[in-house]
């Protein structure tokens, strides 16, 4: 109960602070886009680990050495088992990075202005012709050096221990685009939060991004199981993982 107060505390603070920031940050990139860009990522990251603070999670990281050592584009694929996933996994991206976010999301004031701040998408998964829209957008976003973070169960997995099919259209953005794909796979996140709701947990959990795969190196038989490989890859990490949370 005290890490829920804790936390409904600051994200009213968090709330006051953003009718301050966002508009000086609106401001400093009617100047100097690149500056607006790392202001608003370094003050994101700033917020959530603050509420990864609150909320009494701790991560073991695993694969640092495989991030971007520069400013290239690359497509993070991972899994999604809780709401801490963006949390824990933004602390640790690289400018710039937006996360595909469902369309409801959107509707959140204040929250979906920081989020197109950060290069955010958010898919329509009702609608093709706005989904197709917003993938195009992606790999725009990549060609231009903004990675993008993406879950391709395509909602958050509820039922298994483990990972839901993957939607092999979550991989136009680098067939696409040319980019890399980093595998992020991360091990124990609803328990922080979706195993008990509404009350945080102390938890530790796991993050590790595996090695890059080159797309633009692939033929066009290993594009056709792309998804599937990706897939198994990611649910061998996650299984291996486990004996570290």
């Amino acid at each position: 109960m005290i890490r829920l107060i804790l936390i409904v505390i600051f994200a009213i603070i968090i709330f006051f602070a953003s009718l301050i920031m966002l508009p000086i940050f609106w401001l400093i990139g009617k100047f100097n886009q690149d500056a607006k860009d790392r202001g608003s990522l370094r003050f994101v990251q700033g917020v959530f680990k603050v509420v990864l603070f609150l909320s009494g999670v701790t991560t073991t990281v695993k694969g640092l050495e495989n991030l971007p050592k520069d400013k290239e584009a690359v497509l993070f694929v991972g899994n999604h088992h809780g709401f801490f996933d963006t949390i824990i996994s933004y602390t640790y991206m690289k400018p710039r990075t937006g996360f595909v976010a469902k369309k409801e999301i959107e509707k959140v004031p204040l929250l979906n202005i920081w989020m197109r701040y950060l290069y955010c998408l958010f898919l329509d998964r009702k609608n093709m012709k706005e989904g197709l829209k917003t993938i195009l957008t992606g790999i725009d976003y990549l060609k231009a050096g903004t990675s993008i973070v993406i879950f391709p169960e395509g909602t958050r997995n509820k039922s298994i221990d483990g990972v839901l099919p993957f939607h092999a259209g979550s991989f136009k953005l680098a067939e696409k685009s040319g980019c890399k794909i980093i595998p992020m796979v991360q091990n124990n996140t609803a328990a922080a939060l979706e195993d008990h709701l509404p009350f945080f947990k102390k938890t530790h959990t796991v993050l590790e991004f595996g090695k890059p795969i080159d797309v633009a190196s692939m033929d066009r038989e290993q594009k056709k199981t792309l998804a599937k490989d990706v897939q198994d890859l990611i649910e061998k990490m996650y299984e291996e993982n486990k004996a570290l949370v």
